[in-house]
C-alpha cells in the first residue's frame, strides 16, 4: 500500500508561497507595490490593507504612486505609510500620494537580509514541523500493521526526498531575493 504524500506537498506549496509573499514587501533597489499594498490602514471602522482601498502604481524605479478610491481617506493613508516603517516620508498632491524611495543604505541591505533570513527560519521550522507529523504518521501506520517496517523506511526515505525539494526550492527563492536586495 502507498502512502499519501498529497497533504505534505500542499503544506509545502503554502508555506513557500506563504514565504513568498512576507519577503515580497522587504524592499530591493527597485519600487514595488507589494512594499505597501499590505500596510494596513484604519478606514470605515476596521483595519484593511492599502490594497483594498487604493491602487498602487510604480511611476518609476524609485517611485510609488498611491490613488485611494475614496479622496476622504487621503490622511490616513498618508498617515499609515509614514508609520510603517519602509523608510521613507509619503508626498500628499490633490488625489495622491507619492512615496520615492531614497537609495538603500548599506547598513539597511544588512537589516534587509538579517530580516529575509529569520523569516526562512520560521519556514524551515514549520517544513520541519510538517516533516514531523508525516512521519509520525508512517510510523503509526506501521506500528498497527498498515506497513512493514521496509515499506516505512521506503516512505522516510521518499518523504525525506520531498522535504529536500521543499527546502532547496526556498533556498532558491531567498538567494534570488538576496540578490535583490544587494543590487
Amino acid at each position: 500500500m502507498a502512502y499519501d504524500f498529497k497533504k505534505l506537498e500542499e503544506r509545502l506549496n503554502s508555506l513557500t508561497n506563504h514565504f513568498e509573499s512576507e519577503i515580497a514587501s522587504l524592499r530591493t533597489g527597485r519600487a514595488s507595490p507589494a512594499l505597501v499594498e499590505n500596510i494596513k490602514v484604519d478606514a470605515y471602522g476596521s483595519i484593511n490593507p492599502l490594497k483594498n482601498v487604493a491602487s498602487v502604481i510604480v511611476e518609476d524605479a524609485k517611485t510609488l504612486l498611491v490613488q485611494p478610491w475614496d479622496k476622504s481617506l487621503m490622511e490616513t493613508i498618508s498617515k499609515a505609510i509614514e508609520t510603517s516603517n519602509i523608510g521613507t516620508q509619503p508626498v500628499v498632491a490633490k488625489d495622491s500620494i507619492r512615496i520615492s524611495l531614497p537609495p538603500l543604505t548599506e547598513e539597511r541591505r544588512k537589516s534587509l537580509i538579517k530580516v529575509l533570513k529569520e523569516k526562512m527560519e520560521e519556514t524551515r521550522i514549520s517544513i520541519r514541523k510538517a516533516r514531523d507529523e508525516v512521519w509520525k504518521d508512517i510510523q503509526e501506520k506501521e506500528k498497527a500493521k498498515v506497513f512493514s517496517e521496509d515499506e516505512k523506511f521506503r516512505l522516510k526515505e521518499e518523504m525525506e526526498k520531498k522535504i529536500k525539494q521543499g527546502g532547496d526550492k526556498l533556498d532558491q527563492i531567498a538567494a534570488k531575493k538576496e540578490r535583490e536586495i544587494m543590487d
